[in-house]
């Protein structure tokens, strides 16, 4: 006796119509910016030094002695995701 198996469906770009009926609701994304949109306009003195024992909030501008400033652009609950001139970063926080 064999079972008859259906073949399973993707669901890719191709296969949904990005504008209309999506079964997942329509999430608008965030347009991601680059470093130097990120720092336009930000003052020396709005920077704070990292420190791993401290907590960080998404948005929150910091200073890095080896990176130097950047932006937290994540937050997980022991990690932050900061963006600093050379790349996205993962660093430990509210250690």
């Amino acid at each position: 006796m064999s079972i008859k198996r259906t073949k399973q469906r993707s669901f890719n770009s191709r296969d949904q119509d990005s504008e209309a009926g999506s079964p997942f609701g329509n999430k608008t994304v965030e347009p991601v910016k680059t470093w130097p949109e990120h720092m336009d306009g930000k003052v020396d003195e709005s920077f704070v030094p990292y420190a791993m024992g401290t907590r960080f909030d998404k948005g929150a501008l910091l200073t890095h002695p080896k990176f130097g400033k950047g932006i937290v652009v994540g937050v997980e609950p022991q990690r932050i995701e900061v963006l600093f001139e050379e790349g996205v970063k993962k660093l430990g926080h509210g250690g």
